[in-house]
């Protein structure tokens, strides 16, 4: 579920999983991997301001493991400047 190992039917692979395979399902690596932030401690200080959301619930732990399912539902929190931002940014993107 977790997304460290590749297949269910072999878990053999289980005794390879090393704690960078840990480190790579964090929330920081897991934005500054589908570009939403720049540097793993910008993403960090979002984290902990209240600006991230996993799906429908609010993340303040940088260390939080996101897992494969939940990967593509890493938003920004509906009412942060920061999505107003982004937005703004798209349209004028968008625009030109």
């Amino acid at each position: 579920m977790m997304g460290l190992i590749t297949t269910k039917r072999n878990f053999e692979l289980c005794s390879k999983v090393t704690t960078s395979c840990f480190c790579r399902r964090r929330l920081p690596v897991i934005m500054v991997r589908s570009e939403m932030v720049q540097t793993l401690k910008s993403a960090t200080t979002y984290i902990e301001q209240g600006h991230v959301r996993v799906g429908p619930q609010l993340v303040k732990d940088p260390a939080f493991l996101v897992s494969r399912p939940l990967e593509d539902f890493v938003t920004w929190v509906d009412n942060t400047a920061i999505k107003k931002r982004v937005l703004e940014y798209d349209d004028l993107r968008d625009v030109t």
